[in-house]
C-alpha cells in the first residue's frame, strides 16, 4: 500500500502535454499554464518535494495522415523536444509565481536546461526546488508515462501522481459508456492484466517492479493537485 499522508515526502507528477493546451486544440494556453503553476505553488506549501514529468502531445504527437508518416525515431526525437518546450514554459510560469524551479533534460541541451543527473535532481529537491524532467527518457520508443515511472523510481519517490482529464480509472471509457465504473483502488497487476487506461504496459511494469503506487486524478478540479500531494483519497489509487 502507499504511504500514509504523513509518510509522503517526495512525489512525481505526470502531466500530459494536452493538459497545457486547455480549451485550445494544441499549443500552450497561458491561463491553463499559470493555473497549474498556482496549484503547484499551493501544494508546495506542504513541504513535500515535488518533481514533474510533462508530455509533449500538445505540440507533437507524431505525423500520420494523407497516407504519409515520419520515421518513428525521428518522430519520437521531435516529441522529446516538444516536452522540453513545455518544461521551459512551466518553469517560467512557476518562477513568475515565486517557485524556484530547475529543468533537467534527458538529452543534452545545455543552453536551456541542465542535464539529468540523479544526484543533482535529488539535491535540487532537497533544497526546496521544483524539478521538471524534460525529454522523456532520452530514447525513442518510450512514452513519457514510462519516463515518469523511471524518474520516480530513480529518485525514490513515494508515489507517482498522474493528472488526467478524468477523475480516475474506469472499467471502460466513461465518455462512451455512462455505466462505466470508477475504481477507488486496484492493483498494478490488475491494471496490467485488464489493460486499463492507467499508463502504458512498460510504465506499469516498472511501477510494479519498484513497488511504486500511482494515483490517477482529475487535474481540472481546483485544489486537486494539493489534495493529491497531501495523500487525500481522490481519484483512483493503484497499488503494488
Amino acid at each position: 500500500m502507499s504511504k500514509s499522508r504523513k509518510g509522503i515526502r517526495r512525489v512525481v507528477f505526470k502531466l500530459s502535454g494536452e493538459a497545457l493546451s486547455g480549451p485550445r486544440d494544441s499549443g500552450i494556453d497561458l491561463k491553463t499554464l499559470f493555473k497549474f503553476a498556482h496549484e503547484i505553488k499551493s501544494a508546495r506549501s506542504s513541504n513535500i518535494q515535488i518533481a514533474i514529468v510533462v508530455g509533449g502531445g500538445n505540440i507533437w504527437r507524431g505525423a500520420r495522415g494523407q497516407g504519409l508518416k515520419l520515421d518513428r525515431i525521428f518522430s519520437d526525437n521531435m516529441g522529446m523536444l516538444a516536452t522540453v518546450i513545455n518544461s521551459l514554459a512551466l518553469q517560467d510560469a512557476l518562477e513568475q509565481v515565486g517557485v524556484p524551479t530547475r529543468v533537467l533534460s534527458a538529452i543534452e541541451i545545455a543552453k536551456v536546461a541542465e542535464p539529468f543527473i540523479r544526484r543533482r535532481a535529488v539535491r535540487h529537491l532537497e533544497k526546496g526546488r521544483i524539478v521538471i524532467f524534460g525529454a522523456g527518457t532520452g530514447n525513442p520508443y518510450f512514452s513519457t508515462d514510462t519516463a515518469a515511472a523511471l524518474r520516480a523510481s530513480e529518485i525514490e519517490a513515494d508515489i507517482l501522481l498522474k493528472a488526467t482529464q478524468v477523475d480516475g480509472v474506469y472499467d471502460s471509457d466513461p465518455h462512451q459508456n455512462k455505466s462505466a465504473r470508477r475504481f477507488k483502488t486496484l492493483t498494478l497487476q490488475e491494471a496490467l492484466q485488464r489493460r486499463l487506461a492507467v499508463m502504458d504496459a512498460t510504465a506499469l511494469s516498472l511501477c510494479l517492479q519498484n513497488r511504486l503506487p500511482v494515483r490517477v486524478f482529475d487535474l481540472h478540479k481546483t485544489g486537486n493537485v494539493r489534495r493529491a500531494v497531501r495523500g487525500d483519497d481522490i481519484g483512483t489509487l493503484v497499488v503494488p
